[in-house]
């Protein structure tokens, strides 16, 4: 069974910064594209950044030179530093990640549990 356990949450005033963590756990042959999304109270769930095995990063327009994702192939994790928060960001984060399943020769698409990030202006 594969895992995915989000952590960093919290309440932050407007400005602030918070860095989010997801660990992938279970059987990983492989790992391949990692991101972060996030659903605000009544709206539905949106990317907010995306990583490839190799790095490359992709982010929604809204937190483009505030938020970073980064990954930690070695640990199987996945990063989201969040700078200058705003209370527009207020959300509960998820993770999710691409899975290769051996048996089916395959990657599946797994997600956390998410982890609420409120921002207080």
């Amino acid at each position: 069974q594969v895992q995915l356990v989000e952590s960093g949450g919290g309440l932050v005033q407007a400005g602030g910064s918070l860095r989010l963590s997801c660990v992938v756990s279970g059987r990983i042959p492989n790992i391949n594209n990692m991101g972060w999304y996030r659903q605000a109270p009544g709206k539905e769930r949106e990317l907010v950044a995306t990583i490839t095995a190799g790095g490359s990063t992709n982010y929604a327009n809204a937190v483009k030179g505030r938020f970073t994702i980064s990954r930690d192939n070695a640990k199987n994790t996945v990063y989201l530093q969040m700078n200058s928060l705003q209370s527009e960001d207020t959300a509960v984060y998820y993770c999710n990640a691409d899975v290769f399943q051996p048996l089916i020769y395959r990657y599946l698409e797994h997600w956390g549990q998410g982890t609420l990030v409120t921002v207080s202006s």
